[in-house]
């Protein structure tokens, strides 16, 4: 197939460029070209920023495609665009939603494409909502080929994934780990989450490019594997050789007490206890079955995010704000005592 990928090199896209070049297909990412270094040099790449359309219009000529695939798409008029530049031009066009969208709070803590989709804690999930509105609208009055994917808490090598962490990602977390003090969970650790290796995701994502049963439709590609938190943070420190110290701390009080944005990723998101039912996907795609456990995936990502420097990115401003949060919380436990 021929495939054009906007975006191609970040967490969730770039197992997918690699799979599908490594497969033969004729594989396009439009991009900046800041990060094309950690992919195959036969991947044709269109050097572009995706918001200039006159230049991306030029790029591409007259250029048709099996598939586009939009990995960047955050707000609706992103995708207005992106209706203007491969409307007649793409056999079927796939954009990356998020599982966030789905309802908060959960109404049932099993999710299937079904659910309804509504999130008032996160800005973020609602513009994804507007997005596959949009999108479906024109899928019904006009043709235009779509298939929405709703990734939920996908990674890869390069960063580790954390419910709470900040704003220069979870390094400075796991630097917490190996000095031996507490990392900070949100509620008692108990609620169910899922873990997605990409590697895992490409093979569910490319099963339904240029797939007749995925177009018009919504897919959650997701690991099978449920865990707590308490598990996926303890699955860490295992690997990590240091001993579990987790500091429960209630969403709502981290939401009130700092200005991350935890009432998005926390209540919107992560808090929720969510189980995902991937039935409609192995229908369509009968051979997708996830295979690397949380264990065995992040023990490879923290391989690597051990070994590369540029990975290791320091938050002292967090590091400071969580010790400041502990120590608060310790200090009204001995003034009630």
């Amino acid at each position: 197939m021929k495939i054009l990928i906007i975006g191609g090199t970040g967490t969730i896209s770039t197992a997918i460029s690699r799979r599908l070049a490594d497969s033969g297909h004729e594989l396009y990412i439009i991009n900046r070209g800041n990060t094309n270094d950690k992919l195959q040099s036969h991947i044709k790449f269109i050097k572009a920023d995706i918001n200039d359309e006159k230049a991306v219009s030029e790029s591409l000529g007259e250029m048709n495609f099996d598939a586009v695939c939009d990995f960047i798409g955050f707000v609706q008029p992103q995708l207005e665009r992106d209706y203007r530049l491969f409307g007649g031009r793409t056999k079927q066009f796939v954009y990356i939603s998020s599982a966030s969208a789905y309802n908060k709070p959960c109404a049932d803590h099993i999710i299937t494409e079904g659910t309804s989709l509504a999130n008032p804690f996160w800005e973020y999930s609602r513009n994804k909502i507007q997005c596959e509105e949009y999108l479906m609208k024109l899928y019904r009055d006009d043709g235009f080929p779509v298939t929405i994917v709703r990734p939920s808490h996908t990674y890869c090598e390069t960063s580790v994934p954390l419910g709470v962490h900040g704003r220069n990602g979870s390094w400075q977390v796991i630097k917490r780990m190996l000095e031996g003090k507490p990392v900070i969970i949100h509620g008692d650790g108990t609620s169910l989450w899922t873990m997605t290796d990409s590697r895992d995701f490409a093979e569910g994502f490319i099963g339904l490019l240029g797939n007749p049963h995925a177009i018009g439709e919504a897919f959650q590609i997701t690991s099978d594997e449920t865990l707590t938190w308490n598990q996926i943070y303890r699955t860490i420190a295992d690997c990590l050789g240091v001993e579990f110290k987790p500091y429960y701390v209630a969403s709502e009080f981290l939401a009130a007490v700092s200005d991350y944005d935890f009432t998005g990723s926390l209540i919107g998101d992560k808090a929720n206890s969510v189980v995902f039912d991937n039935s409609k996907l192995k229908r369509a795609v009968p051979y997708f079955q996830p295979k690397i456990s949380f264990a065995e995936g992040i023990k490879n990502t923290l391989d690597y995010v051990l070994l590369h420097k540029e990975c290791q990115t320091e938050d002292e401003e967090f590091d400071k704000w969580c010790d400041k949060v502990i120590a608060a919380l310790e200090n009204a436990k001995k003034e009630i005592l």
